[in-house]
């Protein structure tokens, strides 16, 4: 599209889109792509500078593609050639904050696909008869942790194969450094690169149109008449060579503050998003250092925004001083470029569990969760990386962030700490490099939100990660699939820490307050376990293995009458080591592929035991019923609940399917999985005896109320 055919297009007499202004050359390749016209790509990256106006055009041209919103647009008046046809709304994922996984299951959920892997989507999508249109904006801000650089990864495993998708039509707004990427390797005429920038695609005269319609309002001495705002509105677009973002800070200083302007002075337009900063601090008789120093938090700011309170105290840090005086005098002179954003810390948290009334698991309090609270942000990224880009050392500003946000926290005492510096301090110390020395605290585990923290460990490479972290993130999957409380977190993250020998952090979860529903007393990387039983093991006979003795023999005391022991009797293939082989297999081994064998552990000490599985007695029928506790379960999680009440004290989610389970009467709960075999001791209350018999015995998810489950997509 050529500059003459938009002088045509003005000629015509043509309306301009209402919210662009303008970019009529790009709206027409934008609307033939959307029609499948003869000729026009499959594949569009939209492409500029940052600042360039990307965002406002993909979200103008989506304005036309919903049936709903073109009907409250001027369609008949604008260029027929600019407006997309009138068809069902494009999948539009939002990449903001999100890792490349989420927008790749977003999309999996909006065409209700039956994928249960990510590679499974694009199979599911090459395979369906009518194509699909996607839409993908702001790329660059993809990611929960800006300096994990999740814009790539999510070029490289979610639009790629997209594009590579003959049955997809792909829009993409992607920074100018993916954009080859995003298209190299398509066939010619598939794939475009429109690069707003560019002069086939630049639009100065709908630059110029914006800023004008921006300088109407209010009125101003010098933009009360027509042919005077014109004339300002050219010079100002023109200085600012077509970037519509140094043009939009332009307008805002000029009409927040119009002291001290004069529209015949040219040196006093913005030429860069850097001039307009510092122009307009010594507009206001400011020093343009102690502006950028204020707006220094914002711009290393993560997730929505700062909370309003902890910019100051950042801002002396990195200066060196206190700034609070500053902040005082000078809030007017950071109002052009900040916005607030009103949030919740219920929303930050995103705490929506299916816990199930599970004591403990739910949402451990927290301060002003679910109060209003303002945070602030800079209006634009572009804005945010020229600050930072002026600063000497982005390490160390990140270092002294880091550092500030920590003294922050109330006798590091995470249940306390301010949302922001909870969820987002390991985002400042991955940058400031500090992130593995931050990661040896499981309060902070279990507090953080799962899906920013894992995103900034994934970040460091795993030699630098020390033992919790490696725990941390084997688990994180499953913290992160299960949408659990802190609470909830905190239980599954204390079984992961015993599992792989770092008991002292598993007890350190206890100290911290929170409300766990179990003790794991210990966990065997034991593959091949079919089934477990809970039984007792009467002492002839009986002796314990030295190999695998730990503290807390659990023996029976010598001399006298000894009391059976309790044990868990663990169903594993033939030859395991310490096991003993089952004559015949269970119920005469009818049906076994392959030997089976009897591997005994006790069931309250880290020990196996070396002694005749023939010498082993199950509770009867009568005693489970009688038992206070109950076991469901599902493939990959359980409940244990009370019997008299049939309230679920516990529920379980793994991240391996479960193989076998068995519930004591004492509320020794032995779970088998892929991984291995954990016991944990249900810590509620043991309930008294019901009055009425139990009538029914069977452990199937239709005895247990409705409990956790959790996504299993």
């Amino acid at each position: 599209m050529s500059a003459s055919e938009e002088g045509n297009a003005r000629a015509a007499g043509y309306a301009p889109h209402p919210y662009i202004g303008g970019r009529g050359a790009a709206l027409r390749a934008l609307a033939a792509w959307r029609m499948r016209w003869p000729g026009a790509p499959r594949v569009i990256a939209l492409t500029g500078n940052p600042g360039s106006g990307r965002s406002r055009l993909i979200t103008g041209f989506l304005m036309m593609c919903d049936p709903d919103y073109r009907k409250q647009l001027p369609l008949d008046d604008m260029d027929p050639a600019t407006v997309p046809p009138d068809l069902p709304a494009p999948a539009v994922p939002s990449p903001g904050g999100r890792t490349a996984a989420q927008v790749l299951w977003l999309l999996a959920d909006h065409f209700e696909l039956s994928a249960a892997r990510s590679e499974d989507i694009f199979t599911e999508l090459a395979g369906r008869e009518e194509p699909v249109t996607i839409v993908v904006p702001d790329v660059d801000q993809a990611g929960p942790v800006r300096a994990a650089n999740e814009p790539a990864r999510l070029i490289r495993d979610v639009l790629q194969p997209l594009a590579a998708t003959e049955t997809v039509q792909l829009l993409a707004d992607v920074p100018r450094e993916l954009a080859a990427e995003l298209t190299a390797a398509l066939p010619d005429g598939q794939a475009q690169i429109i690069d707003l920038d560019a002069p086939e695609w630049a639009d100065p005269k709908g630059l110029a149109l914006h800023a004008e319609t921006a300088l109407g309002a209010p009125e101003l001495p010098y933009t009360a008449d027509p042919s005077a705002r014109r004339a300002l509105a050219a010079a100002m677009a023109e200085r600012a060579a077509g970037d519509r973002l140094t043009l939009q800070l332009a307008v805002q200083s000029l009409l927040m503050q119009p002291e001290g302007f004069d529209p015949a002075d040219a040196s006093l337009l913005p030429g860069s998003v850097g001039e307009a900063l510092d122009l307009h601090a010594r507009r206001l008789g400011a020093d343009p250092q102690v502006l950028r120093l204020m707006l220094a938090p914002l711009a290393f700011a993560e997730g929505e925004g700062l909370p309003v309170q902890l910019i100051a105290p950042l801002a002396s840090a990195l200066a060196g001083r206190d700034m609070s005086q500053d902040f005082a005098d000078g809030m007017l002179l950071a109002a052009p470029f900040v916005q607030p954003v009103e949030t919740s810390s219920h929303d930050e948290d995103a705490e929506e569990e299916p816990d199930g009334g599970v004591p403990g698991a739910g949402s451990t309090a927290r301060p002003d969760d679910g109060a209003a609270r303002v945070l602030l942000r800079l209006v634009h990224p572009a804005l945010a990386a020229e600050i930072r880009s002026g600063l000497p050392d982005v390490r160390d500003a990140q270092t002294k962030i880091a550092m500030t946000l920590l003294e922050a926290v109330p006798q590091q005492d995470w249940s306390q700490a301010d949302p922001y510096i909870r969820d987002h301090l390991a985002a400042h110390t991955l940058e400031a490099g500090l992130l593995p020395q931050l990661l040896t605290d499981p309060g902070l585990f279990a507090h953080a939100d799962p899906v920013t923290l894992r995103a900034a460990i994934e970040a460091v490479p795993v030699e630098q990660l020390g033992a919790p972290a490696r725990t941390y993130l084997r688990t994180a999957p499953l913290l992160t699939r299960s949408q659990a409380s802190a609470t909830m977190r905190a239980a599954l993250l204390e079984s992961a820490f015993v599992e792989d020998g770092l008991a002292p952090y598993a007890q350190a979860l206890h100290a911290r307050g929170f409300a766990l529903p179990w003790r794991t007393l210990w966990s065997v990387p034991l593959a091949g376990v079919r089934a477990v039983t809970i039984a007792s093991l009467s002492p002839d006979g009986e002796g314990a293995s030295t190999a695998d003795a730990a503290e807390g023999d659990g023996s029976p005391a010598s001399g006298g009458t000894a009391a059976p022991r309790a044990v868990a009797a663990l169903l594993v293939p033939e030859g395991t080591p310490g096991s003993r082989t089952v004559p015949g297999g269970p119920d005469g081994g009818e049906g076994q592929s392959g030997g089976v064998a009897l591997l005994l552990h006790d069931l309250h000490a880290p020990q196996y035991l070396d002694a005749d599985p023939a010498r082993t007695v199950q509770p009867s029928e009568e005693e489970r019923a009688a038992a206070p506790f109950a076991l469901s379960r599902g493939a990959d999680y359980l409940r244990v609940w009370t019997r008299a009440s049939r309230e679920v004290v516990a529920a379980l989610l793994s991240d391996s399917p479960i193989t076998g389970a068995d519930l004591s009467s004492d509320g020794v709960l032995v779970v088998a999985t892929e991984r291995g075999v954990t016991a944990r001791q249900i810590l509620a209350p043991v309930p008294a005896a019901p009055t009425v018999p139990a009538q029914r015995t069977g452990t199937t998810d239709a005895d247990a109320p409705h409990g956790l489950e959790g996504d299993h997509s």
